[in-house]
């Protein structure tokens, strides 16, 4: 019996239960018709042993008692352990996919473990791409830095955030985006915590850090608007699955 992890797009398949909550399609084969040719992956199995499965499909296929539902969302109606393997095969899935043939030599790859593709021509091995992110929660006094990024789809503030650099650490690429987004300079810098960030293939690294000198001058390409929001009075935050909204709760029950 596995586990069928089953995505068209940035949906995921969802089987309803009798109890009104919701599960991944769970069987000995998947629960629709597969398309001629379907790649199924075979994904590390749950903790408890139970085997996972991960596919794409084309088509918008409908059958009872299962629905579509963004990834994201799926946050909110999947156990916490479903909810980060379907991140995975959504990230593995999306390997799969943008990574048909060799780098090197051209050839088409082939599957050589669960998480590698081999070149059968050259040798050369593929394996899924990471993209290492920091986002930093800065504070000066009980005021909290929030920005809106233009990327943004709704109108939320949030913290600073970008990508890691070659050749540079994590801390310096805080320093960094920091620097270049705000014209800020910060101090104490403290690590929280790493999260999972499938959309499609990201790493999210959060710290926390204080505002050490500097006139707050917003980078007009990447940020909207933003500025300086006192703790007792802050404009929307993040949803409860991002590391950003991780980051402001843990600091606003720190500094109660």
């Amino acid at each position: 019996m596995n586990y069928w992890f089953v995505f068209h797009k940035n949906d995921v398949l969802l089987k309803q239960t009798a109890d009104g909550t919701y599960t991944i399609p769970f069987g000995d084969s998947c629960p629709f018709c597969l398309n001629e040719g379907a790649h199924v992956l075979n994904v590390t199995p749950m903790a408890d042993g139970t085997l996972v499965n991960a596919l794409e499909t084309s088509e918008n296929v409908d059958s009872a008692g299962y629905g579509w539902c963004d990834l994201r969302k799926s946050h909110y109606k999947l156990s916490p352990e479903l909810y980060q393997k379907a991140g995975k095969c959504h990230e593995l899935l999306y390997w799969d996919i943008n990574t048909q043939y060799c780098g090197r030599c051209g050839e088409k790859l082939v599957m050589d473990t669960e998480i590698s593709k081999v070149c059968p021509k050259c040798g050369k091995l593929s394996w899924p791409l990471l993209a290492t992110a920091i986002i930093v929660l800065i504070n000066k006094g009980d005021n909290l830095l929030l920005v809106h990024a233009k990327n943004f789809k709704t109108d939320f503030y949030g913290c600073i955030a970008g990508f890691v650099e070659t050749g540079e650490s994590l801390e310096e690429a805080v320093q960094r985006e920091v620097m270049e987004e705000t014209s800020l300079k910060i101090k104490n810098l403290r690590y929280f915590k790493s999260q999972p960030w499938p959309y499609p293939c990201g790493l999210m690294v959060g710290y926390f850090a204080e505002y050490e000198s500097g006139e707050l001058k917003l980078q007009e390409s990447e940020l909207s608007k933003g500025g300086w929001f006192h703790k007792d009075a802050l404009p929307t935050i993040p949803e409860k699955l991002s590391l950003a909204r991780m980051l402001i709760d843990r600091w606003l029950e720190e500094h109660a």
